[in-house]
Formats: C-alpha cells, sequence, structure tokens
C-alpha cells in the first residue's frame, strides 16, 4: 500500500531541518492558528492543544495525508514564554531566564484522516548568568526573534546553556523519539528512513 503524502504543519526551519536529518521526506504547509493560552491553561495542556489543532487543521485541508503538527512552550516557574514581541520583550524573557532552570515543553501530533494523536515531551533547561551586554549582544544578533523563551539552543544561543536534562531535540522543537513512537504506535513503522506500514 501507498504511503501517504507527509506534511509538516509548521513552517519552523528547525523542524524542517530534523525531519530531513532523519529521512523523512515531506512538504510544508504552516498551520496558522490562535496560539493564546486559555486562562489557567497548564503548559503542556496548551502545548499539546496547539499541536493537536495544528496537525487536525491541516488534515481537513489534505485528506490522505499524514500531518505532523508540533508546538514548543518555554515555562519559567508558571509563566509561559512565547516567542518575543520585540527586542525589548526578548531581553525581559532573557533576564527571567539568566542563572536559573526552566522546562521547555515541546507536543507532536500527528493526523490522518480519523486520525489524531499526540504526546508531549519536557526538557529541563539551566542558563548561566548573563549579563546585560550579553543579552544585548545576543538579541542584536537577531536569533531570538521568532523562538519561544527568545533563544535557539541550536545557534548562538548554545552558549547561553549551562546544561540540559532530556532530549536536545525537544528543545530545538521536534522530539524525534517521540515522534517515531507515535507514528509506530499507529502503523507507520520508522526504519532510519522513509516511514513503511507495519
Amino acid at each position: 500500500m501507498r504511503l501517504p503524502r507527509i506534511v509538516l504543519a509548521s513552517q519552523s526551519p528547525r523542524r524542517r531541518e530534523l525531519l530531513s536529518l532523519i529521512g523523512i521526506d515531506h512538504v510544508v504547509q504552516p498551520a496558522h492558528i490562535d496560539e493564546t493560552p486559555f486562562p489557567g491553561e497548564l503548559p503542556t495542556v496548551h502545548s499539546e492543544r496547539l499541536a493537536r489543532e495544528k496537525a487536525a487543521l491541516i488534515a481537513s485541508r489534505e485528506p490522505g495525508s499524514l500531518v505532523i503538527g508540533a508546538d514548543t512552550v518555554v515555562v519559567a516557574g508558571e509563566q509561559i514564554l512565547g516567542k518575543p514581541g520585540d527586542d525589548a520583550d526578548a531581553r525581559s524573557m532573557l533576564r527571567l531566564l539568566s542563572g536559573r532552570t526552566h522546562m521547555v515543553y515541546t507536543a507532536v501530533a500527528i493526523a490522518c484522516d480519523d486520525l489524531l494523536d499526540s504526546e508531549v515531551e519536557g526538557v529541563s533547561v539551566s542558563f548561566r548568568d548573563l549579563s546585560d551586554a550579553d543579552i544585548d549582544a545576543y538579541v542584536a544578533t537577531g536569533e531570538p526573534a521568532d523562538k519561544a523563551g527568545a533563544y535557539g539552543i541550536q545557534g548562538f544561543g548554545s552558549t547561553l546553556v549551562d546544561g540540559i536534562q532530556g532530549d536536545f531535540f525537544a528543545v530545538m522543537g521536534l522530539p524525534l523519539r517521540r515522534l517515531t513512537a507515535l507514528c509506530e504506535r499507529n502503523g507507520y513503522r520508522y526504519a532510519f528512513g522513509p516511514l513503511k506500514y507495519r
């Protein structure tokens, strides 16, 4: 049986890179949804809801395609840090993260016709102490602009991090182990290359 076309419901270049890294051919069709948290919504629930909404939205437009949706949130204490609105917002987020440990939650969902399944990966990330000069210089690179929590662990932001506990790729935006396990659970076998039916 022919495998469905695989669609990534995200415009994130990191997610595209990670899918290509493990040999999963795909096309991109970003899902534009309202990402505002509901009042009192827990970060894990918020992340998973958005990943599912993204996957379901594109799957409704792409019958027969296997759609991958994902969402990443950075959480400092009880505060969800999305993408910064501007440079001042990015500086504020980075000051909040400086010298402390925070959580990153990335949810991944797959959808195809009546199928909709998802999981969440949580990772603990510790930052070194950042001076105002460090923060200004990092913001000036432009890297924080489109990143949850105002940093990217795969770029210049890697030098801000003292260590992580958990899946590095989840912090980048796509937990590959969770994704392949999710596919396996739903009949799509990952064999170190393109997905296959079991």
